[in-house]
């Protein structure tokens, strides 16, 4: 694998988020070894179990999957309990640090690689299945990394990532992230990209529904499922995600999955 272990050698928006991901990595260790201890998946920032959701792939025994910005790599370990071929790829040595540490303290290894889901070290259709939440689908660019994803998936092998839904990033102020999100359009949907929020470096990427749908049919994927989660009734607010409300979203969704699939 090629060495992505200097920050100069990367991309600008990559670097941001190594160094930021290292600087957020401590808070992330207890709540990635919360998630590993989990016996079933559960989703998002308000733990919408997979029996309710049903994201994941009936059958996964023997199936090769890969995690785009795995981070503490808990997805992964979901995965390989139910019998894939785990790998995982993160862009912070920080994060892959606090994950190697659960392996060994769960008992459960497979591969992880530091790298960039931009350029990944991996060989065409490598995989069956690529799953990110909160990980590449959030803090890479979208016209680079989907791309690479399709190159990395065996024809009719699945991505499935989780990101912040569409409707919360045009709903919470520009200047003001951890401000809840408000009941009304604050922000532009048109020319929707690249954000960097106040006091951070670190650099995030959202598409309008529109455009995504244009990027997976540019790059060989059929749209499966778009599942715009809501919040469960007993769901309540927490400082780890101040810029939404458990009111705000039982009633919009603050959170997307999409399901698509590479033709073939």
């Amino acid at each position: 694998m090629p060495d992505e272990s200097a920050t100069e050698a990367l991309p600008e928006h990559v670097a941001a988020n190594r160094e930021a991901w290292d600087r957020y990595a401590a808070s992330y260790a207890e709540p990635g070894q919360r998630a590993w201890s989990r016996p079933e998946p559960s989703w998002g920032i308000w733990g919408v179990p997979e029996t309710e959701l049903h994201l994941l792939p009936d059958d996964l025994v023997g199936q090769d999957t890969v995690e785009l910005g795995c981070g503490t790599a808990y997805v992964s370990a979901w995965l390989a309990r139910r019998g894939a071929r785990a790998v995982g790829l993160d862009n912070s040595p920080a994060q892959l640090a606090t994950a190697r540490r659960l392996q060994a303290q769960f008992g459960l290894e497979f591969p992880l690689h530091l790298g960039n889901a931009e350029t990944t070290p991996f060989a065409d259709a490598s995989f069956d299945l690529a799953i990110s939440e909160y990980g590449a689908c959030l803090w890479a660019d979208p016209y680079a990394w989907l791309p690479e994803a399709a190159r990395i998936l065996r024809p009719g092998g699945r991505l499935i990532f989780l990101t912040n839904g569409l409707i919360l990033e045009l709903a919470i102020e520009e200047h003001e992230a951890d401000d809840p999100a408000k009941n009304r359009l604050l922000r532009p949907l048109f020319g929707m990209h690249r954000t960097i929020w106040p006091d951070d470096t670190a650099v995030e990427f959202h598409l309008p529904h529109g455009e995504w749908i244009r990027l997976f049919r540019e790059n060989g994927f059929e749209v499966e499922r778009l599942v715009e989660i809501q919040a469960p009734p007993d769901a309540v607010d927490s400082d780890k995600h101040a810029w939404v409300t458990a009111d705000w979203a039982r009633t919009w969704p603050s959170e997307e999955v999409w399901v698509v699939r590479k033709a073939g």
